[in-house]
């Protein structure tokens, strides 16, 4: 991903160092992206892969309204760092009132920790400020305002290597039904940059960082997220700069 960036920046610098130094003059009312995403969750090991999209209006040639979706999936392991007091105290509790032949093997089992899947849906809605300085280049930060929408799940065959312990892992771990749903605000900012190749197609790249508090009884406190996209955009509509 960091080299797949590298080369679009290189790729803007390259085709716009002669011709960019002149203001855009052409500038549709409408534009949709599209792009493959990768958001990574440091604090939680947890890297996810997905599809980013946005339906933008520009208002003027400097301000912009958006509204942007995003789909993710992953997987990684919650460990019990990752786990709030409550959650740590009530898995103590369970293996201290275990047969003492099974305490040992109960405490290694949650030392290792339980592997999950994820999925995540991102709804993003406001305003964006663009710089249309150069011909072929817009940069733009905004920003990042939404919902999040996460669903977690135990992994089936960490669930077939562990018969015993996982249903009680489930319980004790708040995943109902080895699976559990939240949706909670996140707040941010983000900024990117598009090589405009024509005024009606173009190349984005965007990079987002969002704070947010989901499974706020289960985990230790909220979590910061990056998101990296890059993929086409489509322009169309009336040239908004034509009087």
């Amino acid at each position: 991903m960091r080299r797949l960036l590298f080369c679009i920046l290189a790729l803007f610098l390259l085709s716009t160092a002669l011709p960019c130094f002149s203001q855009q003059t052409d500038i549709r009312q409408f534009v949709v992206f599209g792009a493959d995403t990768y958001l990574a969750t440091p604090s939680l090991n947890l890297a996810q892969r997905g599809f980013d999209g946005d339906l933008g209006y520009n208002y003027r040639s400097w301000l912009s309204f958006g509204f942007d979706f995003g789909y993710y999936s992953g997987h990684s392991t919650l460990l019990p760092n990752d786990l709030s007091a409550a959650s740590q105290a009530t898995i103590g509790a369970f293996i201290k009132g275990l047969p003492p032949a099974e305490q040992p093997l109960a405490a290694a089992f949650f030392d290792n920790g339980v592997r999950y899947n994820i999925t995540t849906t991102t709804y993003e809605a406001g305003p964006q400020l663009n710089y249309r300085h150069f011909k072929k280049v817009t940069f733009f930060v905004r920003p990042a305002l939404g919902a999040l929408h996460a669903t977690a799940e135990v992994r089936k065959e960490f669930a077939a290597m562990n018969p015993t312990f996982t249903p009680v892992a489930c319980a004790l771990l708040n995943l109902v039904g080895c699976g559990k749903a939240d949706t909670v605000p996140f707040y941010g900012f983000g900024a990117g940059a598009s090589w405009e190749i024509t005024p009606h197609f173009g190349i984005r790249a965007t990079t987002d960082f969002a704070h947010y508090d989901f499974f706020s009884g289960l985990l230790n406190g909220g979590r910061n997220s990056v998101r990296v996209s890059i993929g086409p955009k489509f322009s169309f509509g009336k040239n908004i700069l034509q009087k």
